[in-house]
This record gives C-alpha cells, sequence and structure tokens, in this order.
C-alpha cells in the first residue's frame, strides 16, 4: 500500500495508506503529496475532507464543530450501538464540545489546572525523573518507552489528578485503550470490546475516586473539578468523571509521545543533539521544534457548522474534515525548510497542541516534563546511542508514539 514516487493522482490520496506500517512511519511524503497536488481533499475511503496546508488547518480550528460525537441512534444506524458507552462519555468531554458548553467546562476544568500548581509539581517531577533514570544507569541500557516516557508522565498525571501514583501502570493500560479510539479511522470489532471493559473500569475506578473525595478531600484535579463553581454553576459527576478521563488520556499520550518520538528525533539528528547538550538554554526553543517535527497527535477532525468554502472546495453542512498538524508543522509557506530539525527555530507556532478554543490546557505541563525529561537525560547519560533494532511505531493513525526505544548508555554522571 505504500505509494511510489509514480503515484500522484488524486485517487490514489488517502489518510488510509497510513494503515500501512511503511507510510506510518514515515508519514510525510504523504502529506507532502496531499498538501502539494489538493490540499483540500476529498478522501473517498473516509468519507471526509482531508486538510494539510497550515492556514487552512488554522481555519478549520477556529471555525468548525469539535461537536461531532455521535448519538446512540446514529451508531444504531451503522451497526456499532455496542460502542454508544463510549458515546455517551464523550459527548461530556470538552474535546467533543463547541461554545458555550465547551467554555463552561473548560473554564471550570482550568480552574484546577492553574500555571501555579504546574510550577508547584516542578520539583516533583525532578525526582521523579531522577529515581527512574537512577534505576536504568547501572543497567547501562535505556529501553525510552517503558523506563521514562510511560511512567514520567503517568505518575505525574495521577498526581494531578489526586488518585493513589501507584495506581500509574493501570491509568496507562486504560489511557492506551480509550487513545486507540481516539486515534484511529478504522471500526476494529476485535478491540471494541477490549475499549469498552477499560472504559466500564475507568468509569468505576472514577466514581469511586469521587465518593472518597467527598468523604476525606484530597488536592488534584478530581476534586478541583467536583468543588470549583462560576455563578452557582458545577460539574456534574458524569461531566467531571467524563473530563478527568480527558485529561488523563491526553496528559499521558501527549507526553509520552513527546518524550520517545523527541529522543528518537535527536538520536537521528546528532548535530543538533550535541547543540543542545553544549546549549541546554536551548531547551524551551528544542521542545517547541521536537514537538513541530514529530507531533504527538497528527490529526483531529471537525465538521462543517455550515455549508463553506475552503481551498477554493464546497464543503457541506455536517460533512466531516481531517485537520491533519503533522501536515500544517511541515508546511513550507508556514516553515522555512520545514523537514529540517532545528532546535533554535524562531517563530515556531505550530499546532501540535491545536489552536484557538481547544488549544490544549495540559500544554504548559506536558512542556515541563519534557524539558526536565531531556534536560536531565543529555546531564546525566553523555554518550546514548540508538541500539541496532527496528524502530516500531504503535498502531495509532492519529496519536504518534513509538512502540519501544532502545538506546545503550555510556560514561553515566551522577
Amino acid at each position: 500500500m505504500a505509494l511510489s514516487s509514480g503515484q500522484e493522482k488524486n485517487e490514489t490520496l488517502s489518510l488510509y495508506h497510513l494503515l500501512d506500517p511503511e507510510v506510518l512511519a514515515n508519514p510525510y511524503p504523504l502529506y507532502h503529496q496531499l498538501r502539494s497536488t489538493d490540499p483540500v481533499h476529498w478522501d473517498p475511503y473516509l468519507h471526509a475532507w482531508v486538510v494539510t496546508r497550515y492556514a487552512d488547518v488554522v481555519t478549520v480550528f477556529q471555525r468548525f464543530s469539535a461537536n461531532r460525537t455521535p448519538t446512540s441512534q446514529q451508531l444504531s444506524a451503522l451497526g456499532l450501538h455496542k460502542l454508544a458507552p463510549l458515546a455517551q462519555v464523550m459527548v461530556h468531554q470538552m474535546l467533543f464540545l463547541d461554545p458555550p458548553a465547551h467554555s463552561r467546562v473548560r473554564t471550570l476544568a482550568s480552574r484546577a489546572f492553574t500555571p501555579r500548581r504546574i510550577e508547584v509539581l516542578r520539583a516533583h517531577i525532578q525526582d521523579i525523573t531522577n529515581t527512574l533514570l537512577d534505576a536504568v544507569l547501572q543497567k547501562r541500557h535505556m529501553e525510552v518507552i517503558k523506563d521514562l516516557a510511560y511512567p514520567l508522565p503517568a505518575i505525574v498525571t495521577a498526581e494531578m489528578l489526586g488518585v493513589p501514583t501507584e495506581d500509574w501502570p493501570q491509568l496507562t493500560a486504560w489511557s492506551a485503550d480509550f487513545a486507540q479510539v481516539l486515534g484511529n479511522f478504522q471500526h476494529n470489532p476485535d478491540f471494541a470490546s477490549r475499549a469498552l471493559k477499560s472504559l466500564e473500569e475507568m468509569i468505576a475506578y472514577f466514581q469511586a475516586a469521587v465518593k472518597q473525595q467527598r468523604a476525606h478531600a484530597r488536592e488534584g484535579l478530581l476534586n478541583a473539578l467536583l468543588i470549583t463553581e462560576i455563578n452557582g454553576d458545577r460539574l456534574t459527576e458524569e461531566e467531571v468523571i467524563a473530563n478527568t478521563i480527558v485529561t488523563m488520556v491526553g496528559g499521558q499520550e501527549t507526553t509520552t509521545n513527546l518524550i520517545g518520538n523527541g529522543m528518537l528525533t535527536l538520536l537521528r539528528h546528532p548535530d543538533q543533539l550535541e547543540r543542545l547538550r553544549q546549549d541546554p538554554s536551548l531547551l524551551p526553543s528544542a521542545i517547541e521544534e521536537l514537538l513541530r517535527f514529530e507531533s504527538p497527535s497528527q490529526h483531529t477532525a471537525r465538521l462543517a457548522p455550515q455549508d463553506v468554502k475552503l481551498g477554493g472546495k464546497h464543503i457541506s453542512k455536517r460533512e466531516a474534515v481531517i485537520a491533519v498538524m503533522g501536515a500544517a508543522n511541515r508546511d513550507p509557506q508556514r516553515f522555512p525548510d520545514p523537514d529540517l530539525l532545528d532546535l533554535g527555530r524562531q517563530d515556531n507556532r505550530h499546532v501540535a497542541f491545536a489552536w484557538g478554543n481547544h488549544f490544549c490546557f495540559g500544554a504548559p505541563l506536558a512542556r515541563l516534563e519534557g524539558q526536565i525529561a531531556f534536560e536531565s537525560v543529555l546531564r546525566r547519560m553523555p554518550s546514548l546511542q540508538l541500539e541496532p533494532q527496528p524502530i516500531s511505531w504503535r498502531a495509532n493513525l492519529g496519536l504518534r508514539g513509538l512502540n519501544e526505544l532502545h538506546v545503550g548508555i555510556h560514561e553515566p554522571r551522577a
């Protein structure tokens, strides 16, 4: 299914090609073809418009509807009635809401996710990172995903939520299952039962956590969502649990993929890796460039709010539009030399965290975790090298991340 250089005709252009592991490993030639030949492309396989230019992706974020969760009746009509419990949770999540409902939930949730609260976590994140790296330094080997990229954000997320940090392996497993639902085009009947089982377990877990919070309040997002009130308005328990789930999934998936993708990118660009070692002050801009270069979230869907024209194409009301952030972040009309990794890149307003009302409010925490993780690895592991094993990408078309990443460690430092 991989695209060859001669496959330039529009009928070959489809995000469906991401199902090919070779294309998933390097989707950027496909994105380039879409962006240069048909930037607002009707994809007959996905029955959706695929938008790949930076300016058009921003327009989609600004003007198109996020309210795309199917109703139980729509799922039944498609023969997918078993997925109704997923839709019933997603319909309450801010990810799938438009104003004013989105504004209400986001405002209440953001009260619990303040910069002050995130900054308080800085020392704790450093302590967690140090403990994780201590464990691998003695082995002179690190599997970056298992040893760092998964546990760090999972432990931090548990701390943020106000649930026991020792539960992080279970939270990670649930998050991965829910992310499969969020990130893929195709319906997989075999996976659906697993996703629903995970959802039932998550709901039961957070219902018990809510009950515990009401009896013995513990600082964290869950308690803040329960008690935060604006002009007498509070979230219902359903809304609290639904948005705790989406915050948990987003907080883990984005940061895990940032650390894993970023480490692979640096090891593949040793000149930039050495540049960062020599000048740690580049870390903030380096994080932005790593987010742009290998975006943890590659695409998201919206619906046309009414009949509109975009890129010269007529899009009918309620037709699906897939905004491909991974393509927008490599658009040469927005980023000079977009396929060049430049850790000091200026004017780097990427769309890895979306845009506008739906800009990820957990972005400051993801950036902080990324900075601490990379600074600690580069300081304590002055000689890293990729081990000679195939690079395996997760079969998640929307949330780009690695299954594993093996590196050798030499000359450990305290």
